[in-house]
């Protein structure tokens, strides 16, 4: 059977990220579960598409299951930001109808835009807000299609997602997951929304995840794309271009990252058990996962993984036996080494468990450190 890019519709995807078989990604069995052979059974790669430019997830055999996470107060923190600067640039006027897409991962604008005289509707909305929410459908034809039916005349239409150009520039190659059917530059947003009858008319550009973007667009019969946030669209989508958003060797490079950044960690790991230095890591998100997994880590040398979502305690990482404990119990251990999994968690981490920041060391950023560790 051919394959269709999601979002277009069109044939010719190339494949540019090939993990393998990996576990399924929200899939936490319990401590005591023994692992079975067909566990790490599950195939995950990216595709690209060449004419909208939308990177995706080739396929999905998972019966995802609803995330159990807690909304971290960085993504919080975020939000506000994000409604704050909207309404700065004059887009988001007090009062009317709000409608919004709800994510497993990008918490809720409404008590934001409550508190702005926004009411809540089921019905089509002057504002209409998809933070997180849209990577999360299989088909991106029709999931954008429904967001424009969503979307009053007149009304905006806010999508915020973690940025491709990030991912890339970062080598967050584990942003790849099953369930996440796409990971958007502005440029792919752009050609789907235009497809869906939108014009983009803005971009704001967050740290959030190592780089987020939050695009404002509204039916074509009511766009003006003028001043400075459709300049910053504009800029961003350049900055993208010259990255290599949509060039599939730019986008093979995950793989060599892959690769380099496993290795390192697994020497790491090893190194610090060897040593008899105690090794955890604190968030067992669905990132998690396949780091945990292609790095071939185990409670032999990573005793356990912290997380504040008391229905992940108990359980343990999917494809490995090392267990999800409480926050408290892994300050109790006074580990040696703390991997940080998420690196958007480290300041609230440090809040609440301030005996840990010392310990504290981020998978995305300390590589260097973990390769020069007690060489």
């Amino acid at each position: 059977m051919r394959k269709v890019c999601r979002g277009c519709r069109s044939g010719g995807l190339t494949t540019v990220l090939d993990l393998g078989l990996q576990p399924a990604g929200d899939h936490f069995p319990p401590v005591d579960e023994p692992i079975t052979s067909d566990e790490s059974g599950h195939p995950l790669a990216m595709d690209l598409c060449p004419r909208c430019g939308l990177a995706q997830l080739a396929a999905d055999d998972t019966n995802v299951q609803e995330p159990r996470g807690v909304e971290p107060q960085a993504l919080r923190d975020q939000a506000a930001d994000a409604v704050a600067r909207v309404a700065a640039a004059g887009l988001l006027p007090a009062g009317g109808t709000v409608r919004e897409f709800p994510s497993p991962h990008g918490g809720s604008w409404l008590p934001l835009l409550s508190q702005r005289g926004y009411e809540v509707t089921e019905a089509p909305a002057d504002v209409v807000v998809d933070s997180m929410g849209l990577m999360h459908e299989p088909d991106q034809h029709a999931a954008f299609t429904e967001r424009a039916r969503a979307l009053r005349a007149g009304g905006l239409l806010l999508i915020q997602f973690h940025s491709l150009a990030a991912i890339l520039r970062q080598e967050q190659w584990n942003a790849l997951r099953h369930g996440h059917f796409a990971y958007y530059s502005c440029t792919s947003l752009v050609n789907l929304l235009t497809r869906a009858g939108f014009v983009a008319v803005g971009g704001w550009e967050f740290d959030l995840y190592g780089g987020s973007v939050l695009v404002a667009a509204r039916h074509a019969a009511d766009a003006q794309p003028t001043g400075h946030p459709f300049a910053a669209l504009a800029a961003i989508g350049a900055a993208e271009r010259v990255a290599g958003v949509t060039d599939v060797g730019s986008l093979r490079a995950l793989g060599e990252a892959s690769d380099r950044r496993t290795r390192i960690l697994a020497r790491w790991a090893r190194r610090q058990a060897a040593q008899g230095k105690t090794v955890y890591a604190y968030g067992a998100s669905s990132r998690a996962v396949s780091l945990f997994a292609q790095s071939g880590l185990t409670r032999e040398v990573m005793r356990g993984v912290a997380d504040v979502a008391h229905a992940k305690q108990g359980r343990r990482m999917p494809g490995t036996d090392i267990p999800i404990i409480a926050p408290e119990d892994l300050v109790r251990a006074d580990p040696d080494a703390v991997l940080l999994t998420v690196p958007d968690l480290y300041d609230e981490v440090c809040r609440s468990h301030p005996q840990l920041a010392a310990a504290l060391m981020s998978a995305t950023r300390d590589l260097t450190r973990m390769e020069t560790a007690d060489a």
